[in-house]
């Protein structure tokens, strides 16, 4: 597996990431699925997982995701001391909704708890505030993520769906070496909004939540006839011209696809070999 250094850490992972989140909220499969997804994932060479307290069907499932990846690589066979588990804090889940929770007091709270879940031996090795929370300042919910960093329970910091200003403030609270925003074919915000063009300046690692459109548009892929047509032509999945598309905008792309099924991320890996050149890439830019 390809692997690339994550932000200006020392730390190198894989090129391609798993994203946890199917494994946990509402449609989640039996719980001994997700762990054969995850063992299926470590043993073709993914390095990086990517994860969220928030992850799970409510309130009252909180940080299930959190719990199951500490399970699958405590029973994997193999030596999971590269793996880096990256976690998010700051959504909650009534009812299954999504809303913020900048709160410093709830902020300190669940990176307790996820540290906990994750096993409680080690740092967290990536801890993600996960959307700014109008009520509150950045710098006053980034405050114990600083607090963590210096306690030893959290070794790095992200943030996600930060703007560029929103980042520099981030940045001035605490050391950030990724930044985790939607980017997929119908949502290319990033491109214009200056903050992939920052993170590659800066040597940030971009984490594109949402690679393929979500659930309502995965299907529609190949319906987009620039990416049907180069996946035949290159005998892969539409899947994986998507994420040849991602990595080929910017090297600090790390694209993280969700995965339910073994099938999914073994077809996934399979986007590391794939290159697409300038007119390529253009050919599906027109399209989209």
């Amino acid at each position: 597996m390809e692997t690339k250094q994550l932000g200006k850490t020392s730390i190198s992972v894989s090129a391609i990431g798993l994203g946890a989140m199917p494994m946990s909220i509402s449609s989640r499969p039996p719980e001994s699925q997700s762990i054969d997804v995850i063992h299926r994932a470590l043993d073709l060479g993914i390095t990086f997982i990517d994860t969220a307290d928030s992850y799970c069907k409510d309130e009252s499932d909180k940080h299930h995701s959190e719990r199951l990846i500490h399970q699958a690589l405590e029973s994997y066979k193999g030596d999971v001391s590269h793996v880096v588990v990256a976690t998010k804090g700051g959504l909650m889940r009534p009812n299954g909704n999504w809303t913020p929770n900048g709160n410093p007091q709830h902020l300190r709270e669940t990176i307790r708890i996820s540290f906990e879940a994750l096993g409680g031996k080690k740092p967290i090795d990536l801890w993600q505030y996960h959307s700014p929370d109008k009520s509150y300042t950045i710098e006053e919910s980034l405050a114990p993520a600083k607090e963590a960093v210096d306690a030893g329970m959290i070794r790095f910091v992200g943030v996600s769906n930060f703007s560029v200003e929103q980042i520099k403030r981030a940045r001035d609270v605490v050391d950030i070496v990724s930044v985790q925003n939607q980017y997929n074919p119908w949502q290319r915000q990033p491109e214009f909004d200056g903050v992939l063009e920052y993170c590659q300046h800066e040597s940030l690692t971009f984490l594109p939540w949402s690679p393929y459109g979500g659930r309502r548009r995965h299907d529609g892929l190949e319906d987009i006839g620039a990416i049907a047509k180069l996946a035949k032509e290159k005998g892969v999945s539409v899947y994986n011209i998507v994420l040849a598309w991602l990595r080929a905008k910017s090297p600090a792309i790390l694209p993280i696809p969700g995965a339910s099924k073994t099938s999914s991320i073994e077809d996934t890996v399979h986007a590391v070999d794939v290159k697409l050149s300038d007119d390529e890439v253009q050919r599906i830019d027109r399209e989209i």
